[in-house]
């Protein structure tokens, strides 16, 4: 895949992790909410490595 078509998926998939994040957070499942922010900082990892 090229760059073009592999940047949106990155960021489609920082929105739902944040989302995800939140929910976690909002019911007080704060291990969870660990997890989405590991993912949600990976992909920000790989989005600017593009």
């Amino acid at each position: 895949m090229d760059t073009s078509r592999l940047a949106p998926v990155y960021l489609l998939g920082i929105v739902l992790n944040t989302g995800a994040l939140v929910y976690a957070v909002s019911i007080g499942e704060y291990l969870f909410a660990s997890a989405f922010v590991f993912v949600i900082f990976y992909l920000m990892f790989r989005y600017r490595m593009l």
